[in-house]
């Protein structure tokens, strides 16, 4: 059996495209997937399998389409192998996420695109963002007290947000938790 942590991008957002994460679990369940845990509602699952991962997202995705009433465009799902979480952790950059309270650190997970391609949708501002490539991931962090003044947002204009999904670094981390279990 392979843990798998799912992140779904679109589900729960602004009252759009409504999955509540108990059925989720019911109909991950229904469909065979073993151990499945559900964290917070914004649509994060770890569920075991002995799938492929391109199957496990293929079944996720005909299971949330015919499921739910979801908007398919704006809805992607992302299947990572709990290695590759691992590697998310691992490989984060010196110090980032050791500081909440002065900073707030993301990470937002790629979907089909690489880093180098992601990078161009960032402007980060001097003194506010930074960001940091990572395989399959990029970092982001934005200091809190200048939050109102980061570029983080912009990113929500260019179409490579479409393949992007954020999690914040305290959730990362708890899915890490989570999958380690």
């Amino acid at each position: 059996m392979t843990r798998f942590i799912i992140l779904a991008r679109g589900l729960n957002v602004g009252g759009k495209n409504p999955v509540p994460m108990a059925r989720w679990r019911a109909s991950l369940e229904s469909m065979g997937y073993t151990d499945v845990v559900t964290y917070i509602a914004s649509g994060n699952v770890l569920l075991e399998s002995t799938e492929s991962t391109a199957r496990v997202k293929e079944r996720v995705d005909e299971g949330l389409a015919a499921e739910f009433d979801i908007d398919d465009e704006n809805v992607k799902v992302l299947v990572l192998r709990r290695t590759q979480l691992k590697g998310v952790i691992e490989n984060k950059p010196a110090g980032f996420g050791e500081e909440p309270t002065l900073y707030h650190s993301d990470a937002i997970f790629l979907m089909g695109i690489t880093a180098a391609d992601a990078l161009p949708a960032f402007n980060p501002r001097e003194g506010v963002d930074r960001v940091w490539p990572g395989k399959g991931v990029i970092y982001s962090r934005r200091l809190s007290a200048e939050r109102t003044k980061s570029r983080l947002s912009t990113i929500v204009a260019s179409p490579l947000y479409r393949s992007m999904t954020i999690r914040s670094w305290s959730t990362t981390q708890k899915l890490w938790e989570l999958a380690k279990a």
